[in-house]
Order: C-alpha cells, then structure tokens, then sequence
C-alpha cells in the first residue's frame, strides 16, 4: 500500500512526533510506502513530495515545526469541493500512484478527509491543533505544549507586575474557543480568564481586578484572543484575512488594559503571546500523544478503518468516525467556566 502523508492549516508541536510514529510502524511493520507532500495541498497540487521511511524520520520528535511544511492552501482547485475538484484529486492520486491519505490537521483538514472518504479517495485523520477545539477526541497534540508556554509566561508577568504594582493582561490564542485562555489561566492561577464562550462586562472585570487590588496582590488577567465584551461587541481584528478568509483576530489585550485602567485607575500593561504558543519543543505529553496518534494511524490503514480519526478518550486512542469529529467545534461548556469563575477577582 502506498500512502500519501500531508499536513494542513497551522502548525502545531507535535506534528513531527506523529509523523514519525505512522511512518516507523507503516513502513517497518506493515510494509507501506510512505511519500509525504511538501506544504500541505500545495505539494500535492504541485507534485512537491519526498519518500518517507526511517531514515527520513530519525531523531525528528523532539523538533518543534514540522518537516513537510504545511500551509492554508485549499486543496480544491475551485474552492468549492464540487465533483470538478474532486476529480483533480483522484487524478493526481492516480498519476502518483497512492492508495490513501493521512491527514495531519485541525476541523477543516478533517472535513476534507471526511470528504475525499465519501467520494471513494481513502483518507484517515490525525488531529492537531492548538487550540484543542476539534470534536471527537479528549485532547489535541500541541494544545498541551501551548498551554505549558502561556503557563510559563504568567508566571513570568505576575513577577513584574508584583514588581510595581501593576495588572497584567496576557492574550492568548484561541478564536472560538477558550481552551488555552482557561488551562493556562488555571495552572498561572490568574485572577480573571476571558473566553470567546462567555462575554463579561468591562465593569465586572474591573470589579475582579479592583476586588483583588484590596487584597494587597496585582492582578493578572488571562484573555483569549477571541473574546469580546459584554453588550455585542465584535471581536478585536487587525487588518487583512487569515488563510480561510476570515477577519484576522488580536490585539484584544491592548484594547482591554486601557480600558481596565480607566476603570479602576490600576496601571495596566498589555503582552499578545502570538506566534510564541506554536513554537519551540513539544513537550512530553504532545509528543506521546503524537506518536501514539500516528501509530493508531497507520494501524487503521493496515485494517482498512477509512473515513475516521485517531482520537483519544480517556487514556486509550480510539479510531472516531469523521462525521463525529467535523461540523462543529468543541468550545469550553458553561459548567468549565463557571467553575474557574467562581474563583476569580
């Protein structure tokens, strides 16, 4: 059998650890041939792929990145998925001689999958993100490696705000939903985490801070970069599209400590982690969990298990079904916040 091995959307650590995990137990114990395209869709448009075996994958877990690259390229030609682009697809997996895919990724490159499945193009997903807002499994590879560094840099803020004063606001990545904003901000112990899930008024995050000015302490203040305030407001933007067309989103810290400053009359500095949460070494539990990802992977493809995911439930990877993972996010349930928030302020 030969299979394709593409990663899609943003990076993630960890990525390099489930490579290296579907390649060593396709290749060496079920006899596979492995090709991963360069890029993400964009390889596989452009026939840009190198031959995957163990040589290729030797020493690779331990790197943050991913050595095939990966990219926002959409892999229909049109952008629609209609039966014209699902052709390009099954041509060029025929001219390259592939069996099926593995596909690295969050919900979209799952939906793809889940897609290329229904039309006869074998596909099993391998699910990354940050952000660990994929349904379908417990916990995505890198989620816990951004998590540890958002946690390190609270706890590096809260030295300096102690320092003269001052509240911290720390912004965090997370669109739609809050995941990092809420683990980071329980293991940093920060004193009010903001979520995309559940609006707060300025006056009550100003109560918060205020509430623990009183105590003698200096508040520091976890926001994901999608929340927004209380009483419709849109969500904080920057200017230009991401890869998918959407608003870019950010600077949600810069317009929140201002504000909090006016509020209470607390000093107020603002820090936008970024680009920081994606890089760097995976830690222990991202590159076990990665490896066991991309073992249960191959696994399924030597069993035939197409159209689903290798997720984890509980302590065990299970192969999900697709359809159980896309169509919409796992964003943080109200019984979650409520139970950080009632320790807040």
């Amino acid at each position: 059998m030969r299979i394709g091995v593409l990663c899609s959307g943003g990076d993630s650590p960890g990525m390099n650890a489930a490579i290296r995990g579907a390649v060593l137990r396709g290749v060496e114990v079920h006899g596979f041939e492995m090709v991963g395209f360069m890029d993400g869709w964009r390889g596989f448009h452009e026939d840009d792929r190198i031959p995957l075996d163990r040589a290729a994958v030797r020493g690779i877990s331990p790197l943050g990145g991913v050595i095939l690259g990966t990219s926002r390229v959409q892999p229909f030609v049109s952008g629609r998925g209609d039966e014209a682009d699902i052709r390009v697809i099954r041509d060029r997996v025929d001219a390259y001689g592939l069996d099926a895919f593995l596909l690295i990724g969050g919900n979209g490159t799952q939906t793809v999958a889940q897609m290329l499945t229904d039309h006869g193009i074998p596909a099993i997903g391998l699910p990354k993100t940050i952000d660990n807002d994929l349904s379908g499994t417990d916990y995505t590879f890198g989620f816990d490696t951004a998590v540890s560094i958002a946690s390190e840099a609270i706890d590096r803020l809260r030295t300096t705000g102690d320092s003269h004063r001052r509240c911290m606001v720390l912004e965090v990545m997370g669109r739609d939903a809050g995941w990092i904003a809420l683990h980071a901000g329980m293991a940093g112990g920060a004193q009010v985490t903001l979520v995309p899930e559940f609006p707060e008024s300025i006056e009550q995050i100003s109560e918060w801070v205020l509430s623990v000015r009183d105590r003698g302490r200096s508040s520091l203040v976890v926001v994901a970069e999608g929340f927004r305030l209380a009483g419709g407001a849109a969500q904080t933007t920057r200017d230009g599209l991401d890869g998918f067309g959407r608003k870019r989103l950010g600077g949600v810290a810069e317009v929140l400590a201002p504000l909090i400053e006016q509020h209470t009359g607390i000093e107020t500095r603002a820090t936008v982690l970024g680009h920081v949460q994606r890089g760097g070494s995976p830690t222990a539990f991202d590159r076990v969990l990665a490896t066991r990802t991309g073992i249960a992977a191959a696994d399924a493809a030597h069993a035939g298990q197409w159209g689903t995911m290798a997720g984890l439930r509980g302590d065990r990877i299970a192969m999900v079904p697709l359809a159980e993972a896309v169509g919409h996010l796992k964003t943080v349930p109200e019984a979650r916040y409520e139970e950080a928030r009632l320790n807040f302020g």
